[in-house]
């Protein structure tokens, strides 16, 4: 079983669905965190696009990055934004990093949910379809 951080930037959309997404989907090969360089709040649209795949983000809180870095059980972090990217702090043990960015769905919540609700399932699945296959591969090797 392998670790991974997804690290994004407010740790309310990107990272937490695909932490769970992988918790869900992977489970027999990675175990996953969620954190964020600037943490807020999980996003409630975020919440309802993954309970309509039966994945219940209860008991989710968004959190700072800075509760994993001194971790040593970390395999790998994935940042899923580019400020994450360019602002990802050094690790206490060295550990791998790589991008696999998705656009932000947070901006579109004050859209009504007709219009963010289909952003943030886009990203869900894009999420579902381009990172979880990467970690699939990953374990593979």
């Amino acid at each position: 079983m392998k670790n991974v951080l997804i690290l994004c930037t407010g740790n309310s959309a990107r990272s937490v669905m695909a932490e769970y997404l992988i918790n869900s989907e992977l489970r027999d090969s990675w175990h996953a965190f969620s954190a964020g360089v600037n943490p807020s709040r999980i996003n409630p649209h975020s919440v309802t696009v993954m309970a309509e795949l039966g994945i219940s983000l209860d008991g989710a809180r968004s959190k700072s990055v800075d509760e994993f870095i001194d971790r040593e059980d970390l395999d790998l972090v994935v940042t899923v934004c580019d400020h994450a990217r360019e602002t990802c702090p050094v690790f206490y043990k060295p550990v791998e990093q790589v991008h696999v960015g998705f656009e932000d769905p947070a901006p579109f919540s004050d859209e009504g949910d007709e219009i963010a609700l289909a952003k943030f399932r886009e990203v869900r699945d894009q999420i579902r379809e381009q990172l979880l296959p990467f970690l699939h591969e990953r374990c593979a090797d």
